[in-house]
């Protein structure tokens, strides 16, 4: 399970929205549909997921119904704000979404659907675990209207998806990624570098086996030690490393030159796709700071602004949907301050990288240091944005730092 909630102001229990909030109706408006549930629990992960032993009172079967439920709650609230949109993308993530099975999946794509409606042309992404992916599983997905799986391959290399606590066999992923394409959807696959006991050889490796399933979209992250992990556990008790940075660097390199070689292009630090088109809409979304609502228990929604967050528990997330109150445990309003720091770190992100004029006044002079350090394109700036360079994406903290200190 995630560690602790975000402190931050009492929710509204019938989750009502400030009538001061300034809604701009052109602004895109996604929604993400979160499914808490695991076989079993992967060694590096901290999301708010949930093993059938961790679930206390709430059901698995009943799931559906009760997201439905604040899928209702959501249109009378964004209905009273004058604020109901059409869905420009919609995002099942877990936890593993093909847990359940494919129709209550397909059941909460419809509620949504009918609540909101879907624009012309919208993406729909599920993710999946690629031994949940079956020819059916993948069919009654692509009949509900989802467009794009997102599978979690992570690694080709059995010990690297051991150290990960991954329970697929490499050749699964090989399977789905076929189902899916049969059934006529777009596919993403996820990479993790830098576990315990990868090799450049293995990453490398894994990179190849992620080519020649000639997917459209890659994601690949870099290994990160969250507290409270069983990982994080291990690396304390000495049984297993930190992962390097230098090498994860090293194999952060050798993807984006492979990756580029084969027809991919970066369009944010982690992800890359073979056209414009085939980018995750969803998650630019997230870094253009557009509007969306996350349905689920401990899932994070934004609004004009104003953001607020579920209960963890999915007990507890459907004892106050049956008690007709919103699942909201806090919310907050970030200041200018915060908000433009926000900005900055996920704008910098994607290689549209963020306007110089949208800086702080006082550190636009710092973009010619960066240029000078080799972090930002000067033809870019010359043309007024700030754009990562690979050594940039390497070190985009430090920018960031730099931007707003």
């Amino acid at each position: 399970m995630a560690g602790p909630l975000p402190l931050g102001d009492p929710a509204p229990a019938d989750g009502r929205l400030p009538s001061d909030l300034s809604i701009d109706p052109t602004v895109p408006f996604s929604v993400y549909l979160h499914v808490p549930f695991c076989r079993v629990r992967c060694g590096y992960c901290d999301f708010n997921t949930y093993t059938s032993g961790e679930l206390r009172g709430a059901k698995q079967e009943d799931y559906a119904s009760t997201l439905i439920t604040e899928i209702d709650l959501a249109t009378r609230v964004l209905a009273d704000a004058g604020a109901l949109r059409p869905m420009d993308t919609v995002f099942f993530g877990g936890g593993t979404p093909t847990l359940l099975p494919a129709g209550d999946l397909a059941r909460m794509l419809d509620a949504a659907t009918d609540a909101f409606g879907l624009v012309d042309g919208a993406e729909v992404t599920v993710e999946a675990n690629p031994d949940t992916v079956t020819p059916e599983v993948a069919r009654i997905l692509a009949d509900a209207g989802v467009t794009r799986l997102s599978i979690g391959m992570q690694s080709a290399v059995p010990h690297v998806l051991a150290a990960l606590d991954r329970t697929h066999r490499p050749e699964n992923v090989t399977t789905a990624v076929a189902a899916a394409k049969d059934a006529g959807l777009a596919v993403s696959v996820d990479l993790i570098y830098g576990a315990p006991g990868e090799s450049l050889a293995d990453w490398e490796a894994s990179l190849d086996a992620a080519l020649a399933l000639e997917s459209d979209h890659v994601s690949a992250y870099a290994l990160i030690i969250e507290d409270g992990t069983k990982l994080a556990r291990q690396i304390r008790r000495g049984e297993v490393p930190m992962p390097d940075d230098d090498l994860q660097a090293d194999m952060y390199e050798l993807a984006d030159a492979r990756l580029a070689a084969a027809g991919f292009e970066w369009y944010e630090i982690s992800n890359w796709s073979r056209s414009v088109e085939q980018r995750s809409r969803h998650n630019l979304a997230y870094w253009r700071g557009s509007d969306w609502w996350g349905f689920g228990p401990g899932a994070h929604s934004h609004v004009a602004g104003l953001r607020w967050w579920n209960v963890k528990h999915p007990a507890a997330y459907a004892q106050r949907l049956a008690a007709s109150e919103s699942p909201a445990a806090g919310t907050e309003r970030p200041d200018e301050e915060s908000a433009t720091l926000e900005r900055i770190l996920l704008l910098s992100r994607i290689r549209e990288g963020i306007a110089v004029a949208d800086l702080p006044a006082d550190k636009r002079t710092r973009v010619a240091g960066l240029i000078a350090d080799g972090l930002v394109d000067a033809v870019a700036a010359v043309r007024g944005r700030v754009q990562l360079t690979l050594r940039g994406r390497l070190l985009a903290d430090a920018v960031v730092r730099e931007l707003t200190d």
